[in-house]
């Protein structure tokens, strides 16, 4: 006869959650959340409906673990590169470099999940689509904020717009993932990077590699920018 605790508890989970969170992972990151059905979900996941509504709650919060998961994985490159190197610039070149290396690697879906997921969702989905787009704009404005900081420290032109700079920068990561999707290689990605950086502005005499930053300013970034799910 079974007891009242063991009626509260119910049955023992016969999966692996970590597990079954990754392959709902890649199901979203390989068609999208819109695309992605709970019927393919269950099937990827290797679980019933019942197990995953019990697991994860419903659709919606499902993608918002597989985020969270992904950004702890796979994602926050782009703005531990920016928050670690000595200026704006040498960050985002590190980003660009690591981007055409994640976007293409074998064995995983390509490009940037927080870019892709949430394309061409219904309009009962745009919660889902404003959440990856805050993201991506955090990104942005870790960009920005890092340019605004070589810019008062004389590492870059006074002139520099920084915003539009910073955007400027999203624009490639973006357009990266997307060339990745549509099956182009690491070298590709990495020349587009290459020419990317062409038109990053300089100071007069600068190197190639940027000019350097007090490690006051670096440290205050560090704790200004924490990893973020996107790239």
């Amino acid at each position: 006869m079974a007891t009242k605790e063991t009626k509260r508890r119910g049955r023992p989970r016969s999966f692996d959650r970590e597990t079954a969170l990754e392959q709902a992972m890649r199901s979203f990151w390989e068609q999208g959340y819109e695309a992605t059905s709970i019927s393919d979900l269950t099937r990827t996941m290797g679980i019933s409906a019942p197990s995953l509504y019990a697991a994860f709650g419903d659709k919606r919060a499902l993608f918002g673990e597989v985020v969270t998961e992904y950004g702890r994985v796979y994602g926050g490159f782009l703005s531990r590169a920016v928050a670690e190197e000595p200026t704006a610039r040498r960050g985002v070149e590190r980003a660009l470099r690591e981007a055409a290396a994640e976007y293409t690697l074998p064995g995983r879906p390509r490009g940037c999940l927080v870019i892709s997921a949430a394309l061409n969702t219904a309009p009962a989905s745009a919660e889902v689509a404003e959440s990856l787009r805050e993201m991506r704009l955090a990104n942005v404005r870790d960009i920005q904020r890092a340019i605004a900081a070589d810019v008062a420290s004389g590492a870059l032109p006074a002139t520099t717009d920084a915003a539009a700079l910073a955007h400027y920068v999203g624009a490639v990561m973006q357009g990266m993932s997307q060339q990745a999707r549509d099956g182009a290689d690491r070298a590709t990605l990495e020349a587009i990077a290459e020419l990317a950086m062409r038109a990053w502005p300089r100071t007069a005499g600068e190197k190639r590699t940027g000019g350097g930053e007090g490690e006051g300013v670096r440290e205050k970034r560090k704790k200004e920018t924490g990893p973020r799910p996107g790239a």
